[in-house]
């Protein structure tokens, strides 16, 4: 066969194979598009039920607020109670005490008139030798007698006092046991909202990081398939060269997904711990930088400007201080109360005025002890803390902003220990 003869049958069976695998290949990203597109519709789906879910753990973790504010009021009421108790148990004891000593001497002036003997007014009578003596007689009897009935009037007072006490302990035993009662009722209540709290959260990082991975995932096939259809159509230097570079790629990705991954697995290095305790700066706030306390006693686990959740393109505009479930979150400065919510992302959310621009931020609080428009003293309770706004552990946000721009809470805060 002629050499050309060869070439162009070479060339023919080249072109054939080159369109069979740009057929095939074309199928394949074909089938990747679709799948995309299908799975984009189920992640705007699952993006529609996490704001649903999101609105729920709004709705869940205001409620688990303003249970454990119920639960705080409920307990000091039934201490208030206990204490009323203890002082009606009091008076109760007191009022026994005199009414023996009264009931003694009601008995004492009994037998002395018993041993006088009934006819002492019968025998003065009789007995008129002596008229003047007679006189100063019956008015000592006279006063004896009123004396008499002043002990059984002080006694009968005394049992209707002590009837009364009796009455009060037993209002006061029956309105604790109901406080009670409302009290286990309030915190069976909390544990149900706990729960729900828990399986929002579940379904929300459970069902969309899924459907996001597996996107991903299509997403990454698509590009590979298109760089293979490109590939197949340019020449075979060209075809190696590019091979050799998509290699090069997606060895480095690999490498930088390995690298994010062991960055997103490294454990948070523990932090200084911090003190809400010490004396309150009572100048503006301008002038507070270096003597302000802390919010609350805790340790620092996210200092003010590193990578937020191993993202090196988040930092943090404020601090976490991770502290015990419940610990109360102080006013660092006076001001006013300007916001109390719930805020995505950030939880159950306080944010106080301190004048001049100057604002303060604590989010992710179990409970809010104040309301929109309160004005709070320095180390007044404003919060507690809490793991609200979709946080794992307890921990408090804390932020500081300079007319509208963030400042690190550290160089206003005194230095921790």
């Amino acid at each position: 066969m002629p050499r050309s003869l060869l070439v162009l049958a070479l060339l023919c069976l080249l072109g054939t194979a080159n369109a069979d695998e740009r057929a095939a290949a074309r199928q394949q990203i074909e089938a990747a598009r679709q799948d995309i597109a299908e799975l984009q519709k189920l992640l705007k789906q699952i993006e529609q039920e996490k704001s649903g879910v999101q609105r729920q753990l709004k709705t869940t973790e205001s409620e688990m607020g303003e249970l454990e504010k119920q639960v705080d009021t409920l307990q000091q009421e039934i201490d208030r109670s206990e204490a009323e108790l203890d002082r009606l148990n009091e008076e109760k004891t007191t009022l026994e005490g005199a009414r023996l000593e009264q009931q003694r001497l009601i008995g004492t002036q009994a037998r002395a008139a018993y041993q006088n003997g009934r006819q002492e007014y019968l025998k003065l009578l009789l007995n008129q030798q002596n008229p003047e003596k007679f006189s100063r007689t019956l008015t000592y009897y006279d006063y004896l007698n009123k004396a008499r009935f002043e002990q059984v009037a002080n006694f009968n007072e005394t049992l209707r006092q002590l009837a009364n006490v009796e009455a009060g302990i037993e209002e006061q035993r029956s309105k604790l046991a109901q406080q009670q009662d409302g009290l286990r009722e309030r915190r069976d209540q909390l544990a149900e909202v706990r729960k729900e709290r828990q399986q929002a959260l579940a379904k929300l990082s459970s069902d969309f990081s899924t459907r996001e991975q597996k996107l991903q995932a299509r997403r990454q096939e698509q590009a590979q398939l298109e760089r293979v259809l490109k590939t197949i159509e340019e020449t075979l230097a060209r075809q190696a060269r590019e091979a050799e570079q998509a290699r090069q790629r997606a060895l480095l990705a690999e490498r930088e997904r390995q690298q994010q991954q062991r960055q997103a697995g490294v454990k948070v290095t523990p932090g200084p711990l911090v003190s809400s305790s010490g004396a309150s700066f009572g100048g503006p706030f301008a002038k507070a930088k270096g003597k302000l306390p802390w919010p609350v006693d805790g340790r620092l686990v996210a200092r003010y400007g590193t990578p937020r959740g191993g993202d090196a393109r988040t930092k943090w505009d404020g601090v976490l201080i991770g502290a015990a479930v419940g610990s109360q979150v102080r006013a660092v400065h006076g001001g006013r109360v300007v916001f109390a919510d719930w805020l995505r992302g950030a939880g159950l959310l306080v944010i106080l005025d301190h004048g001049n621009g100057y604002l303060t931020l604590y989010g992710h609080n179990q409970s809010l002890l104040k309301d929109a428009g309160d004005i709070v003293k320095a180390g007044e309770p404003i919060a507690t803390v809490g793991t609200s706004g979709g946080q794992e552990a307890a921990a408090l946000y804390f932020a500081i902003r300079q007319q509208g721009r963030p400042s690190d809470p550290a160089q206003w805060c005194r230095a921790q220990g």
